[in-house]
């Protein structure tokens, strides 16, 4: 089976690299390369794309901002983020508005075909140097992330992966209700309010 991927990023130089190293993947066909996001949500509207890699600094509009009109368009286009920024403010933001993964700029060819292999596969895909700086975030209460079951522990790592309550539920063998009650009590347990800042606790805990 062939993927559709297409790049948005300002920069012909990076986008012919990339496009250099998308070639030597022989499960993966380039649908497209756009230096500008007005132009790649023309594209999208009458093509198939499985993945977009995506920088956030764009000529004529936020790649925060393209991330979520791409996600409020169409949930089946996963798109992973490429980019220099390594804030965590920037991470997260484009983690709610609902980016698949987070990789930077720096990162190997070997690196980043692994990630977009795992956004295809329906998981998270983050870089090395975006665990690092999610594992650093703001500490949590570490007394309150040895609290959770082992359970807990298991619905945690399955969202973090990006899967839907629904596919944990039938992965793990329990009702959708279930799931639910478990990340709520993830969350009241870690203290964080967000699928985003869930990920940075996967990321502390070690998986990532």
């Amino acid at each position: 089976m062939k993927y559709k991927i297409a790049v948005v990023d300002d920069h012909p130089i990076v986008i012919e690299g990339i496009v250099n190293i998308l070639s030597q993947m022989p499960d993966i066909v380039i649908a497209g390369c756009f230096i500008t996001g007005s132009d790649f949500l023309a594209f999208a509207k009458g093509h198939v794309i499985d993945v977009v890699l995506l920088d956030i600094i764009l000529p004529d509009m936020n790649g925060i901002d393209l991330c979520y009109q791409i996600k409020q368009a169409t949930r089946d286009i996963k798109v992973l983020v490429l980019s220099n920024h390594a804030e965590k403010s920037a991470i997260i933001q484009m983690l709610q508005h609902g980016a698949n993964g987070y990789i930077l700029k720096n990162a190997s060819s070997k690196e980043l075909k692994g990630c977009i292999h795992l956004v295809l596969q329906g998981q998270m895909a983050f870089g090395r140097g975006i665990q690092e700086i999610m594992s650093n975030s703001e500490p949590h209460n570490q007394r309150s992330i040895t609290t959770l079951s082992f359970r807990e522990k298991e619905v945690l790592k399955l969202l973090a992966e990006g899967f839907t309550t629904s596919q944990i539920a039938k992965k793990l063998f329990i009702s959708p209700f279930t799931v639910e009650n478990h990340r709520k009590n993830i969350l009241h347990k870690t203290g964080v309010s967000n699928v985003a800042a869930l990920i940075a606790v996967a990321a502390k805990m070690g998986y990532l």
